[in-house]
């Protein structure tokens, strides 16, 4: 039987790469028809490589599973070229602020296909979205609905009233890391459900004239990956709900993906089967429409991170560090939430992985990690490209300019051909905004 140590250090496994990965005669790893090593040298590290195909895929696989409603969270990761596959496949985008909001619309992205989210949406906000006719607003506190009230009472009458949905906490805790939880009574999201704050709200929006209420809306948290915990939450909030009589019920986002070899998560059909027959068990009308807000696993495994290694220290009988010219500023979950990343050379990307080191990043702070437990190949050298994969979700979108270093850039693989989604950020860049 395999130990947990002979699973670390084999070879990485498939499923935490893009779709169209495959190794060479050489032992490269290819993505999108391209050699990773390639795409370092022409478009420099760090670099950010997603596989068009793969986010494709990941994309027609929920819509699939879960009809038209569906709409891809872009927290996740949001760019133009991003918004615009979003859509073209036929997914709706959640958007929760009002550069996201932008980003989206500047894509080219219909309005009415955009959800607005938001524990604190500000009146400018609202504004815009009522302005230019955003699809779906999803309320998340009564001092939204005063905003939104004043909002629609000093505008002209409208022929088409703003569709909204009340944001209520279920009251699960799913079993993922605390500060991704937002479905239990604790939480700054939502209406809660047995406080009967929820129930207030509904007939609040119910009695405001100028808007629709079409639905109920709930997140439990992110990077679950017990279809129980969306199984429970469809059971409290088809209670909720179902006397209600609304049309649309919105479960979320929260699907779980692999990050290192030896883990596993349900597929979107799996998670949108169980949280259909819950739903069903808790007398949701057949003809409701229930959809979801997945977004790391739309976009989590079609990314990798290649990183150039410019240090490799070795402090004989405690460690040894690996330093990448990246970190904490291009991916700070490591830091933020303990996240675990695998970490392969991409010269030799079906190797074995025996050597234990401690990938860390270029930024002034000890905390500053990439990988804290990794494994790589015994001839791991100065000047390596090193890759980790799964970094397609909050990566580039949490990223920042700590220590003044520029943010990478982004490439779209497919088909043998690359293309820059978002450009490598310059020096005069970092004084843009300067006075």
């Amino acid at each position: 039987m395999a130990t947990d140590h002979d699973v670390a250090t084999a070879p990485l496994e498939r499923q935490l790469l893009p779709r169209t990965a495959l190794v060479d005669e050489k032992g490269h790893l290819h993505v999108g028809g391209i050699d990773l090593l390639e795409l370092a040298e022409e478009f420099g590290t760090p670099l950010f490589v997603y596989d068009e195909d793969h986010l494709r895929h990941a994309c027609r696989a929920a819509v699939a599973a879960w009809g038209d409603g569906v709409a891809y969270a872009t927290k996740a990761f949001l760019c133009r070229a991003v918004a615009r596959l979003v859509h073209e496949e036929g997914m709706r985008l959640d958007v929760a602020s009002g550069g996201e909001l932008y980003v989206a619309l500047s894509a080219g992205v219909p309005a009415d296909r955009l959800v607005l989210h938001g524990n604190n949406k500000s009146t400018d906000e609202l504004a815009t979205a009522l302005e230019r006719g955003v699809g779906h607003l999803v309320v998340d506190s009564f001092d939204e609905i005063a905003r939104l009230g004043g909002l629609l009472e000093s505008s002209p009458p409208s022929e088409t009233r703003p569709r909204v949905l009340v944001r209520v906490t279920p009251g699960v805790e799913a079993h993922t890391h605390e500060f991704v939880r937002t479905g239990q009574e604790d939480s700054k999201f939502g209406f809660s459900v047995s406080s009967g704050a929820a129930a207030e709200a509904v007939a609040a929006l119910e009695l405001m004239p100028g808007v629709e209420l079409v639905g109920v809306h709930a997140h439990i948290g992110s990077q679950v990956f017990e279809a129980s915990s969306f199984e429970q939450a469809a059971e409290v909030l088809g209670a909720f709900f179902a006397p209600l009589g609304l049309p649309e019920l919105v479960v979320g986002g929260g699907l779980g993906v692999p990050y290192v070899n030896g883990e596993s998560a349900p597929t979107q059909a799996e998670w949108a089967e169980a949280t259909l027959e819950a739903c069903a068990k808790a007398g949701v009308d057949p003809a409701t429409r229930v959809s979801a807000e997945p977004g790391r696993s739309i976009v989590a495994t079609a990314g990798i991170t290649l990183y150039t290694v410019g240090t490799v220290k070795h402090l004989p009988g405690i460690r040894t560090y690996v330093s990448v010219d990246g970190g904490m500023s291009d991916n700070p979950r490591p830091v933020l939430y303990g996240s675990g990343y695998e970490a392969f050379l991409p010269r030799s990307a079906a190797a074995a992985r025996p050597r234990p080191v401690r990938v860390v990043g270029k930024h002034c702070e000890s905390g500053d990690l990439v990988v804290p437990d990794a494994f790589v190949p015994e001839d791991l050298e100065v000047g390596d490209i090193l890759a980790t994969p799964v970094t397609g979700a909050y990566g580039y979108a949490m990223a920042s300019n700590y220590n003044k270093v520029p943010r990478p850039a982004v490439v779209l693989v497919s088909d043998g051909t690359a293309r820059v989604a978002v450009r490598r950020e310059t020096f005069e860049d970092l004084t843009s905004l300067d006075g």
